[in-house]
């Protein structure tokens, strides 16, 4: 009998699964084929806005994803570098063939983690209590916890042009019986789209026409465990083009051969990441749209058309594809499609991601209505997390909005739900400034060491590194600087106003002009600390007013997450409130005030009266 069996080999599955290895639980991985494990089926990329931090924040937790994603990186770059900390975000692009490898890797050496090839048809149920798996050879494994991550498998069917195939991504068997059997098991499923765009051969590329988009000279990496880190002698270029008057033309001729506009699509797909034929009709007043050509891979002869999903018929496709500058000769590898799939309601689901029908049987991924590698995998490696203090019996471990952007993802699900495949945006993050890509070790690696899944030695230099920023800005407090021609000159260079008056360094560090180094040379210093020592001082001390500002905001909100809601509570005993509001709450049954009060159609007055019944209720008890 095993401890946890998590089904699916995704992004998802592939944290769970470590993540209950690591903590001494015996653990199958059981995945319809051994060679898809943790594979990129869409954008060969890692990280951007939000998912960036994400993927940092599973790091500082002692995730794997940050380590896989700096060792094949075929390029580094962070966006909106020039833009406050808040928004920052590091993006590499992977190398597709290299990343699971590499991963595979990882799984096929964890000790405690056995992995098995097969396809999960039935959940072994008794009395709303999961205890196993059926799969479809009709074999019977028990274990104490399930974790589901089948991602975009569940009755999958491929849509190109007025064609149906039922397959998964990259033409691979998909998932049958498992959505149907959770439906007889009382959760109801519904149906999402996503979609990829054509790959193209690269010797068929002309790039002279592209504008080039260079990464950074892998100056930067999502691990901070950096021996992981390596730098490349070659690094990839992206490029930059944009759609043409008769890639229009063609796209609106050819419009109802698209499956998404011929009737063929039931799915919801991504908002934020619609088909180029989707993003033609919504916004009809851009002259033109923002495509990259990126490499997926230095062992394959494709690059990857991004911005350019579609479910047009191949025909349609190639003309689409030559009608774009540099591509004009362009032969297709492979074609692009929508596809679409069956999802749970994350509503159904406690913010341990446990289902509340279904008792130690978890979800994480897509299936929960997400998009993106990055958002399946934090929600692996928690739900991982939490099916081992389950078993513990130890207290779930609950990350909140103030806390992390898989905090914030998660609350997002299990409270508001989703009605298109769900992406991290910073824009989601209320407290985004708290939530920042330098500082997730700051915030999470303490957790993560409490956890067992950060060690000792990684630990250790985690509290070097605090221990530098307390002393170093220590130090600048206690070094200060004198008006003179000299100092006025260098602040004049850095376009810094004048020195009046003996000032610290620590008060000329708030300028927001003024770097870190800019500061130590008005005393003729350099700096001997590492790069993430001093971006921590000088972020913390450059932004300190606002820093505090949303801290307080966010002791705010700590009163309200801290005032539990007993999970027997009776909202049908809940007068003077709005029917919705009632109805919402009992099948949501937030756990606290102010997962209540995030509940869409519960209004302030609904928190009030919920608030005073809580309190009548727990005097009477």
């Amino acid at each position: 009998m095993y401890d946890a069996i998590v089904i699916g080999g995704g992004h998802a599955g592939s944290e769970a699964a470590l993540a209950l290895a690591r903590l001494n639980h015996k653990t199958l991985l059981v995945t319809g084929n051994i060679k898809m494990i943790a594979t990129m089926p869409c954008n060969p990329s890692i990280g951007g806005p939000a998912k960036g931090t994400l993927v940092r924040e599973i790091d500082a937790l002692g995730g794997e994803m940050g380590k896989i994603a700096d060792k094949t990186a075929l390029q580094m770059k962070m966006l909106n570098h020039s833009k406050g900390p808040a928004v920052r975000a590091l993006r590499a692009q992977s190398d597709k063939v290299l990343y699971p490898m590499e991963m595979q890797k990882t799984l096929f050496s964890q000790k405690k983690l056995d992995i098995q090839e097969a396809y999960v048809k039935n959940l072994l149920v008794d009395e709303n209590v999961c205890h196993g798996v059926v799969l479809e050879s009709g074999e019977t494994i028990e274990s104490k916890t399930v974790i589901l991550t089948t991602g975009t498998y569940m009755e999958s069917v491929v849509l190109v042009g007025s064609t149906s195939t039922p397959e998964g991504p990259d033409k691979q068997k998909p998932s049958y019986g498992l959505s149907k059997h959770l439906r007889e098991l009382g959760m109801e499923t519904f149906r999402l789209k996503t979609g990829t765009p054509p790959r193209i051969k690269t010797s068929s590329v002309d790039f002279s026409k592209m504008e080039l988009s260079p990464g950074d000279h892998f100056k930067y990496h999502f691990s901070y465990d950096e021996s992981v880190f390596k730098s490349l002698e070659k690094e990839w270029p992206c490029y930059l083009i944009h759609t043409a008057p008769i890639t229009h033309e063609i796209i609106h001729a050819n419009l109802r051969k698209s499956a998404m506009y011929s009737g063929l699509v039931k799915g919801v797909g991504p908002r934020y990441c619609p088909s180029i034929e989707d993003k033609l009709v919504r916004f009809s007043d851009k002259e033109r749209h923002q495509l990259f050509i990126e490499p997926e891979s230095q062992f394959i002869d494709e690059v990857y058309l991004q911005g350019f999903s579609t479910s047009m018929p191949h025909d349609v496709q190639e003309a689409m594809v030559r009608s774009l500058p540099g591509l004009e000769n362009a032969i297709i590898a492979k074609y692009a499609y929508a596809i679409e799939y069956d999802a749970i309601h994350p509503t159904d689901l406690w913010p341990t991601l446990e289902s509340k029908k279904i008792e130690n049987l978890f979800f994480a991924g897509q299936v929960n209505g997400t998009s993106g590698y990055e958002e399946a995998a934090c929600q692996g490696l928690m739900a991982g997390i939490n099916a081992s203090h389950k078993m513990n019996k130890k207290e779930p471990f609950i990350l909140r909005r103030n806390e992390a952007y898989i905090g914030v993802l998660i609350d997002d699900l299990v409270t508001k739900g989703v009605m298109d495949p769900y992406r991290m945006l910073t824009s989601r993050a209320e407290f985004r400034l708290l939530l920042r890509h330098d500082n997730a070790d700051i915030r999470l690696t303490e957790k993560g060491y409490l956890i067992g899944l950060i060690n000792e030695e990684r630990y250790r230099q985690y509290l070097q590194k605090i221990e530098a920023i307390q002393l170093e800005t220590q130090r600048l407090k206690q070094i200060f600087v004198n008006p003179s021609e000299i100092v006025n000159q260098k602040l004049r260079q850095f376009k810094s106003g004048e020195l009046k008056e003996k000032s610290s360094l620590i008060d000329l560090l708030k300028r927001p002009e003024l770097s870190y180094s800019d500061v130590l040379s008005l005393v003729d210093e350099t700096s001997i600390l590492p790069d993430s020592v001093t971006e921590q001082i000088e972020i913390e001390i450059t932004y300190e007013g606002y820093i505090k500002k949303a801290i307080k905001e966010a002791e705010k909100l700590l009163k309200e997450e801290i005032i539990p809601i007993p999970s027997d509570f009776d909202y049908s005993k809940l007068h003077n409130i709005a029917l919705e509001a009632q109805m919402k709450l009992a099948k949501i049954r937030p756990l606290t005030i102010g997962q209540a009060s995030r509940i869409s159609g519960v209004n302030p007055a609904d928190i009030q009266m919920l608030v005073m019944q809580v309190k009548e209720s727990r005097i009477k008890s």
